[in-house]
């Protein structure tokens, strides 16, 4: 007697969480704070991105990446976000950008563990010709202000900044303030950097003169 074999069905793939609950009114919102923080650098603009994306992704790190990338903003993950697969299912189901696993290769950088990140010449700084040929790093951090004791302070001067500004976030790499007057003086070439925190971003443009506060 021949047994029929009955197959195993295959489970569908599950599909990733929900994104904005309206894409483009949340999306341009979401713009308008990114840009507003990186013409006032130093300055929090508020954030409220909506959604819970896969942790150790936070939704202010979510946010940024789904209202500015697409297809052709190719995305790098840092190691505790590459290491669940279901970060980079959510990035690329909501904005179609492809996750690569070379720095150099990358237009954004996402960052959950900003004290163990590469140095910011690792990521595409641009060419003198085409400056804006650069990657934005985006770097999340648990607080502004208070922030712990791998808090941060910088003095921040510059465009966009009315005489002075401070801002102390965490956690941050102690020396970043010293990786950032190196990125300066880059410029027009550089990296831009925002750092996703609670409920807001700041922007740290390459533009802007760092020092330690």
């Amino acid at each position: 007697m021949v047994c029929a074999i009955t197959p195993v069905p295959t489970l569908p793939a599950a599909v990733p969480g929900p994104g904005f609950a309206d894409p483009v009114f949340g999306a341009q919102a979401v713009f308008r704070a990114v840009m507003n923080a990186l013409a006032r650098p130093g300055r929090p603009a508020a954030l409220v991105a909506g959604f819970t994306p896969p942790v150790p992704l936070t939704p202010e790190a979510a946010a940024v990446v789904l209202a500015l990338c697409d297809h052709e903003t190719p995305i790098w993950l840092d190691a505790p976000l590459a290491a669940v697969p279901e970060v980079a299912a959510f990035l690329r189901f909501h904005t179609g950008a492809p996750v690569v696993t070379d720095p150099a290769a990358a237009r954004f950088a996402l960052i959950a563990d900003p004290m163990g990140m590469p140095d910011l010449a690792a990521f595409p700084t641009g060419t003198p010709d085409y400056p804006d040929a650069s990657a934005t790093l985006v770097l999340q951090v648990s607080g502004l202000a208070d922030a712990g004791t791998d808090a941060v302070s910088l003095h921040l001067e510059g465009p966009g900044v009315k005489g002075a500004e401070r801002i102390a976030a965490g956690p941050l790499p102690a020396d970043l303030a010293r990786r950032l007057a190196a990125n300066r003086r880059l410029f027009p070439r550089g990296v831009d950097l925002i750092l996703a925190a609670p409920g807001a971003v700041v922007g740290l443009p390459r533009s802007t003169l760092v020092r330690e506060g």
